[in-house]
């Protein structure tokens, strides 16, 4: 294959943000439009949150399209299971299903691209990157927003989203020995708007900080692919196809580019 021929090792990295992060499915689908699906030029993928869900999915051999024909299942009355837990007013195991129908009893073993995803320890404040591990157990956590899903313990670590520490995994892209990191930016909805309540501060603020994480995680990338989202927040599950359209069309923006720097033309 083209990959283990070239110097550099190039690795996708698939960014969170809840339905916003739906876009790194048309992102897949535009690559794989351009440059085939047996000759996509990445040698491993990273993600986080949703990312992690839809990255882990696709080194599987699930397509692009067979994904996005699963996420219209992401809907909140699918995902929520309300409860008083200890770390989250969100059980989770609706989710898991929701996972597990998706990869089914696979794991890191039955990968045909290397693929690996990030949570944070959320005692220890730490990122965490895993390639091996119970893979449903650990994308759950990945996408474990904190205070809303509860908390996935593992070998005695309580685990949450990935993207607290790095909503883009451009860090831990470099970790796994990345020369090369094509990055999917899908954002935060930083709305102008009259904050009137503490519901509405508290989610401004959370996006204001996620995107200004994301400014930083972005610029470790050689390369970053940032959809047009406007008026589309973590929550807008049913706008699936808008979002997955936008990551197609940034995709393509940003084609030319990537075939100039990685020296690797579509078919």
């Amino acid at each position: 294959m083209w990959f283990s021929k070239k110097k550099k090792k190039v690795i996708l990295a698939l960014g969170g943000g809840g339905a916003r992060g739906l876009s790194n499915i048309g992102v897949l689908k535009a690559l794989e439009d351009h440059f085939g699906a047996d000759n996509m030029p990445f040698d491993m993928i990273v993600g986080t949150s949703i990312g992690s869900l839809i990255g882990a999915a696709y080194c599987m051999g699930i397509s692009p399209e067979d994904i996005e024909k699963k996420a219209s299942e992401f809907t909140w009355p699918n995902i929520v299971d309300l409860g008083l837990f200890s770390t989250g007013l969100i059980r989770g195991n609706k989710f898991e299903d929701i996972i597990s129908g998706i990869i089914g009893d696979k794991g890191f073993d039955d990968l045909k691209i290397p693929f690996a995803l990030t949570t944070t320890d959320l005692e220890a404040g730490e990122e965490k990157a895993h390639d091996s591990g119970d893979m449903v157990k650990l994308i759950r956590a990945s996408c474990s927003w904190p205070g809303i899903f509860s908390a996935v313990e593992i070998d005695g670590r309580l685990l949450v989203d990935g993207g607290v520490r790095n909503s883009i995994p451009t860090k831990a892209a470099r970790k796994f020995g990345a020369t090369f990191i094509v990055a999917v930016d899908p954002g935060f909805c930083v709305k102008t708007q009259k904050i009137n309540n503490v519901i509405t501060a508290l989610i401004q603020s959370v996006q204001i900080m996620g995107e200004e994480l994301n400014s930083y995680q972005s610029k470790i990338a050689d390369l970053s692919i940032k959809p047009v989202l406007r008026n589309v927040d973590q929550f807008d599950f049913d706008k699936s196809k808008e979002i997955i359209l936008e990551g197609y069309k940034a995709s393509e923006q940003q084609m030319s580019r990537l075939e100039r720097k990685l020296g690797k033309r579509g078919r």
